[in-house]
């Protein structure tokens, strides 16, 4: 018997709009803080791993090493991050500082409180299916590249 479910119009289009309410939904709470929603996640995996090599942060983030950089000199110049000398004279660390810890202790609270009303109006069953369908799709797409 032939599978009959045929996915109609484009994934990365669903995807995106998908994508675009949910950052506007975390936005409207996390920006109370000062950051935007890209830095609170940033900053969050930095006082979580760090201090940690930009290369291996972007790795982990699944994000370009360049876009990694833009993203870390806005935290840097708020006093957020700063960079220190690694290993050896070629490598870096970065972590946070108090003053970003403190941050990040702020846009966690603000974050739970989007994360808690994200799951009031979707349902918390929902959420939890559509964790792991993404988690499965991202497994099975993590390591391909331009397929």
């Amino acid at each position: 018997m032939k599978n009959s479910i045929k996915p109609q119009g484009c994934t990365n289009l669903k995807l995106r709009q998908l994508t675009r309410m949910v950052t506007r939904h975390y936005d409207g709470y996390v920006a109370q803080t000062g950051l935007k929603n890209t830095q609170y996640a940033l900053l969050s995996y930095v006082v979580r791993l760090g201090p940690i090599q930009p290369v291996d942060l972007a790795r982990l983030m699944r994000m370009d090493a360049s876009t990694l950089t833009r993203n870390l000199q806005p935290l840097a110049t708020q006093g957020l991050l700063e960079t220190g000398a690694g290993k050896d004279a070629r490598s870096r660390l970065v972590e946070a500082t108090e003053a970003g810890r403190t941050k990040h202790a702020e846009g966690q609270r603000a974050w739970k409180t989007a994360q808690t009303a994200l799951n009031e109006r979707l349902g918390v069953e929902r959420i939890a299916a559509l964790h792991d369908l993404l988690d499965t799709c991202i497994e099975c797409l993590d390591g391909q590249s331009g397929e």
